[in-house]
């Protein structure tokens, strides 16, 4: 299994549209969440994922420190795709993601669905925040020093 690292302008229009569409698939029509998810951010990003025969099976983007967060990088768009949750696909992006992120900044900030927060702890994230709701998710705000 191969986890492939791009940045925006190394992502072809396949693998672009293809991120689109899971991302769209998990975040808008799985959770009926209506919401922006083009939001200038993947130009700054690391994309990095999990593909099979053109089909990721798991995603995230490592965005870099200074455009969400003014001294911090941020990981987001966390997706696993249905038929492959519980294969520790997304604990292997995430391990990944970290390791990009600490190279960009000492600090890493997330907005994570609330119900992953035990996920998240238990790869060295804290709660940084109350619940709040983002597009209609409750969410934390959680951070890794």
């Amino acid at each position: 299994m191969e986890i492939n690292i791009k940045r925006f302008d190394e992502l072809s229009t396949t693998e672009l549209y293809e991120i689109l569409r899971c991302r769209a698939e998990v975040f808008v029509v799985e959770q009926n969440c209506p919401y922006q998810d083009l939001d200038m951010a993947d130009m700054h990003s690391t994309h990095v994922y999990i593909e099979d025969n053109g089909r990721i099976k798991s995603y995230l983007r490592v965005i870099d420190p200074g455009i969400k967060y003014p001294s911090a990088a941020s990981i987001g768009r966390v997706l696993t795709m249905r038929e492959y949750r519980g294969a520790g696909l997304t604990h292997l992006l995430m391990d990944e993601a970290i390791k990009i992120a600490r190279s960009m900044s000492p600090r890493i900030e997330i907005e994570a669905q609330s119900y992953l927060c035990d996920f998240y702890k238990s790869l060295g994230f804290v709660e940084a925040s109350g619940e709040f709701m983002l597009d209609g998710i409750p969410h934390l705000s959680m951070t890794m020093e």
